[in-house]
């Protein structure tokens, strides 16, 4: 890692080693390295070359790779689409007069179109308009039903970006504001589609058994009969309910939830977007890719994924095309067939460059491969871990 400035990765390490109170001796130790190396790269006399090594050193000085390299400080002054939405929903005083009529209908078609941004992986374009919204949205008419609903749908969107991106905490506290605006709409479709989001959420946060209550839970109160929406919503929450399964390491329940998304699939026919849910086939087929992943089965991702036909998705899916491609890295990733996973996530990169910038699970993927590297066979793996904020 080469110097930044008049401030290098080197002087860096020698500021976070004097923190920790370690000598360089201890240091180098723990890298794998001997003192003379460390004296030298604390003097700007050589590089960190290995990202292997570099790893190693921040683990030992416990703070961030980002902070040796010099883009942690740049990182909190831009927190990407999590900046302007927690402003936004810092906003607990809104003195514009109460939204009506033709605002209100304005609201849903904005909400609407920054729903499809999220979807289109448009992130930054999305947060900057949901912040915007969380205001008016926050103006609207008290106790009628319409400005519950568009309450719901803009909080929504604003943990559905912000979870892809990593802000769980922040996503929760958004997903339950959706919650609850949905309850107070009075409708239960949107009430069903609060209640899947919030399932990734919980999941996402590391609370998967909370999120397979929850989906549960909803699918249960949402017996009766089954219209295009009401199947989406059903298999979408059978999809939540998969996810949250396979990360609690149930294989049977993840296998009966997916047969129940499948089977709902079957009845809608066709991939669609009904509540936004993007839910159809091919959708199945990814999340079971997912699954797979989760419970440590990459030879069914990556054979469920190459059969794959990503232009059955409807217009706008970018992310769910892009998560295609990011499970099929993470499955040869887990075969250790590097190059295909660098491959497989350029790929992923000329789709939607801001899903593999901002996407937590994205990042983690680049720095296994960054740890065992070999450049020969993955040139690009350092390029693109550059463009995507990791090195």
């Amino acid at each position: 890692m080469k110097k930044t400035g008049s401030d290098s990765t080197g002087q860096r390490i020698a500021r976070a080693r004097r923190r920790r109170g370690l000598s360089q001796a201890a240091l180098a130790g723990l890298a794998g390295r001997s003192e003379s190396w460390l004296s030298q790269v604390e003097r700007g006399l050589r590089n960190v070359d290995s990202y292997s090594v570099l790893h190693r050193l921040a683990s030992a000085l416990r703070v961030p790779v980002a902070e040796l390299t010099g883009s942690e400080g740049a990182r909190r002054e831009d927190r990407g689409p999590a900046g302007p939405i927690e402003r936004a929903m810092m906003g607990y005083s809104v003195a514009s007069e109460p939204a009506e009529g033709r605002d209100l209908r304005w609201l849903h078609a904005a909400a609407a179109a920054a729903y499809a941004d999220y979807q289109a992986t448009n992130y930054l374009l999305c947060a900057e308009r949901v912040a915007e919204l969380v205001r008016h949205a926050e103006s609207a008419v008290p106790d009628r039903a319409d400005a519950w609903q568009v309450r719901a749908v803009v909080y929504d969107t604003a943990a559905a970006v912000l979870s892809r991106t990593g802000e769980r905490l922040l996503a929760w506290l958004a997903a339950d504001r959706a919650m609850n605006a949905a309850a107070q709409s009075g409708d239960p479709l949107r009430v069903a589609a609060a209640a899947w989001r919030m399932s990734y959420v919980l999941t996402g946060r590391g609370y998967p058994g909370e999120g397979l209550d929850l989906a549960v839970a909803a699918l249960e109160a949402g017996a009766g009969p089954r219209s295009p929406q009401q199947l989406s919503i059903r298999g979408a929450l059978h999809l939540a309910a998969a996810t949250a399964a396979a990360a609690s390491y149930d294989p049977a329940a993840t296998r009966a939830h997916l047969a129940e998304a499948t089977c709902a699939a079957g009845q809608l026919g066709s991939d669609a977007n009904h509540l936004g849910t993007a839910f159809g086939p091919v959708n199945v087929t990814i999340h079971s890719m997912s699954c797979a992943l989760r419970l440590g089965d990459a030879r069914t991702a990556i054979a469920a994924g190459e059969a794959v036909d990503s232009r059955r998705l409807p217009s706008g899916m970018t992310g769910r095309r892009t998560q295609l491609h990011l499970d099929l890295a993470c499955g040869y990733a887990m075969r250790r067939q590097d190059a295909a996973a660098v491959n497989m996530l350029r790929a992923a990169e000329k789709v939607s460059p801001q899903l593999v910038r901002y996407d937590p699970a994205t990042r983690e993927l680049l720095i296994v491969l960054l740890r065992r590297e070999h450049r020969a066979s993955t040139p690009e793996l350092r390029p693109l871990a550059r463009r995507a904020g990791v090195i």
